[in-house]
């Protein structure tokens, strides 16, 4: 996507990616933020492109149970410290966060089932990807920060829920297929 289909998609005011302050690659900064004004943020440090990079210690491998809550806080942090948050409303965060989503659609848009499967073994393509997964996750808690949703109850709710309706196949063969396939 082009950056000024990306300005145009997200707004300046959203806080996203705009002309000006992004790296040599033509990426935004940590938290895939670039501010109102073009300023950018904190340079990564760690090579992941993970959300809020900074020079002290980064996040290390996820799992902790409250990871989610100490990286919206990051986020929270980083977007306070550029007196950015009157422009993370909930409109202008779901409109980043689906251009971002669609940057990582992107990379996988002309690839076979195989070619998809096997981005991560290429490192600049494996870069991509984690760079994108990480402004979607950083846009997607920014998100559920501004509305007060709890992700991750959110994220368990909707595995019950999906658990009820579609419930284990039967391996013998003689359960019925469901005539829905996708959960919603």
């Amino acid at each position: 996507m082009s950056r000024g289909a990306v300005v145009e998609a997200a707004g300046a005011a959203g806080g996203a990616e705009v002309s000006g302050g992004s790296d040599a690659a033509g990426r935004a900064d940590a938290a895939g933020e670039v501010g109102p004004s073009g300023e950018t943020g904190v340079p990564e440090e760690t090579g992941t492109g993970a959300p809020g990079a900074s020079g002290g210690s980064s996040a290390g491998p996820s799992g902790g149970p409250g990871e989610l809550e100490a990286l919206q806080l990051r986020l929270a942090e980083f977007a306070a410290a550029r007196d950015w948050q009157p422009f993370h409303t909930p409109k202008n965060l779901a409109t980043a966060l689906s251009v971002e989503a669609a940057e990582l659609v992107e990379i996988f848009q002309w690839l076979t089932p195989e070619q998809s499967a096997a981005v991560m073994e290429d490192p600049e393509t494996a870069g991509r990807v984690e760079d994108e997964v990480a402004d979607v996750l950083a846009y997607l808690l920014q998100f559920c920060h501004a509305l007060g949703v709890d992700a991750a109850s959110a994220l368990a709710a909707k595995i019950d829920r999906n658990e009820r309706r579609f419930p284990r196949a039967d391996r013998s063969g003689g359960a019925a297929p469901s005539n829905r396939t996708e959960p919603e």
